[in-house]
């Protein structure tokens, strides 16, 4: 009998729906989440779900929600912090790329987030990819330019319109750190 190697492990969305606990799929290698997210990345997410949420009364087709799944294939599920997502037909999780997604760092996420996630939303023509740094009090804002990321800076207390979403959103961050500010 030869030994069972990495590359011979490759779970799919049906083994990952039998899962307890928080996880995410990556190429087939479950990854474990973090246990639940600090204070301050609650609340930042509330206040971002917010200021987002308060801008689609007039449109109707799109939808904020916190920590749903992203079915990206059969073998990767991802699970954003936030996500704009328009015209999506699924109840149980994302099937097509979101508007926006934004992740919100931890020490033991950023890596994920900066660099596996980042290649797969850029992959996946995610348009606009937001991440946090609650320590720092400050957003990354990435819009996809063709195939890839152009960063489009960073952003402390300044507003950004999301041009190119389907109802023309913006985010003042000034308002989204303020509380957090001492």
């Amino acid at each position: 009998m030869s030994a069972l190697k990495l590359e011979d492990i490759c779970y799919t969305y049906e083994d990952y729906k039998s899962w307890e606990g928080n996880w995410e799929l990556y190429n087939g290698i479950a990854i474990a989440m973090a246990p639940a997210p600090m204070r301050k990345h609650q609340s930042l997410a509330s206040e971002l779900i917010y200021r987002f949420r308060e801008q689609l009364d007039d449109c109707k087709t799109c939808e904020v929600l916190g920590e749903i799944d992203y079915k990206v294939s059969n073998n990767t599920i991802l699970r954003p912090d936030i996500a704009l997502i328009c015209e999506e037909e699924s109840q149980s999780y994302l099937t097509k790329a979101p508007q926006i997604i934004v992740e919100i760092i931890s020490p033991s996420t950023a890596k994920r987030d900066e660099v596996y996630k980042f290649d797969i939303y850029k992959d996946e023509k995610v348009k606009y990819y937001i991440i946090i740094y609650p320590d720092d009090l400050y957003a990354k804002v990435y819009k996809l330019d063709g195939k890839e990321y152009d960063k489009q800076g960073d952003f402390s207390k300044e507003t950004y319109n999301f041009e190119d979403t389907k109802c023309n959103l913006k985010i003042d961050f000034e308002k989204v750190f303020s509380r957090f500010r001492k």
